[in-house]
């Protein structure tokens, strides 16, 4: 299951729908009614890691209802909202954790020069709206690598993000690019699958606005060892996907990730971003799963 990547000769489709692919058959109908014990619940998580939800795991629920529910259960943010969904959440009270702000795909990224003039105009574009409405973070992705050596990959990718860095650094927002898996079945040729890559990139533009997006899901595929890895990447880590492995589904004891330690060990870095839940529900109650995830991981 999850994260299939297009057929070279088609249109590169998004990443709401090359993820949400994999799973959204296993998603329940829209969600009647509303979680409860919301502020108890924001109460527990007062302390914690701020967590925030992937709008795309979710996207059988229409947009407004599912801002309501994600409020009033606590949550005080949602991730990976494109540009024309932002006031949605906003009117909800809701931060947009992570803007997607069409920099870029997860198949045409940094390391392809070809892809730069697209990626920083996106860029110079969006991110001054961004910091007007208080959106801290967008996304950009690393690219596939047909065929690519690593270091012409890591060299293209610096030179990108030396251009676009200026332009987050001016207006206080953070560029964040995510590691994904190449496994079969996953982001096959996506050259950004490994930390020791992406690390060599961001230490190298060496910016304080431009981070790692480390999604837990996709480096427990690649890498596991998680603990070790976000500790020791600590300084260059901007933000956090969640996710149970295998399969992308609920974070609970059906998978092989203990969560509350990965939790706690990222709270020990002192980080003070977010902590985003990406996983596709398997339940008929895609809320409830959330509410469980949130709990789980308010420790």
């Amino acid at each position: 299951m999850a994260d299939p990547a297009p057929p070279r000769d088609r249109k590169p489709v998004s990443r709401r729908d090359a993820l949400r692919a994999t799973g959204a058959a296993s998603l329940g109908l829209l969600v009647g009614g509303r979680a409860n014990s919301g502020s108890a619940l924001a109460r527990r998580s007062a302390d914690a890691i701020t967590q925030s939800v992937a709008r795309w795991c979710f996207e059988e629920i229409p947009l407004v209802p599912f801002c309501r529910g994600v409020a009033d259960m606590g949550l005080t943010a949602m991730d990976l909202l494109t540009v024309e969904e932002w006031p949605v959440a906003h009117d909800h009270g809701l931060t947009v954790s992570c803007g997607d702000v069409a920099a870029g795909t997860i198949e045409d990224g940094l390391n392809e020069t070809r892809n730069h003039a697209g990626i920083i105009e996106a860029f110079e574009r969006h991110i001054p709206h961004a910091a007007r409405v208080s959106v801290p973070n967008v996304i950009c992705f690393f690219g596939n690598r047909r065929g690519m050596e690593n270091g012409v990959g890591i060299e293209n990718s610096i030179r990108c993000l030396e251009a676009c860095a200026p332009i987050a650094e001016a207006e206080g927002v953070t560029i964040l690019v995510e590691v994904l898996n190449s496994k079969p079945g996953g982001h096959v040729d996506y050259i950004g699958d490994r930390m020791d890559y992406a690390l060599e990139i961001i230490r190298a533009v060496d910016s304080p606005r431009v981070k790692i997006l480390y999604d837990i899901y996709h480096m427990q595929i690649m890498e596991g060892d998680i603990i070790r890895t976000l500790t020791d990447a600590s300084p260059w880590i901007g933000h956090y996907h969640t996710g149970g492995v295998p399969g992308r589904a609920e974070i609970d004891d059906t998978q092989e990730l203990n969560y509350p330690p990965i939790v706690r060990a990222i709270a020990d870095t002192g980080f003070e971003g977010f902590m985003a839940h990406e996983f596709i529900p398997r339940s008929g109650d895609p809320l409830r799963s959330l509410r469980e995830a949130v709990e789980l991981c308010a420790v």
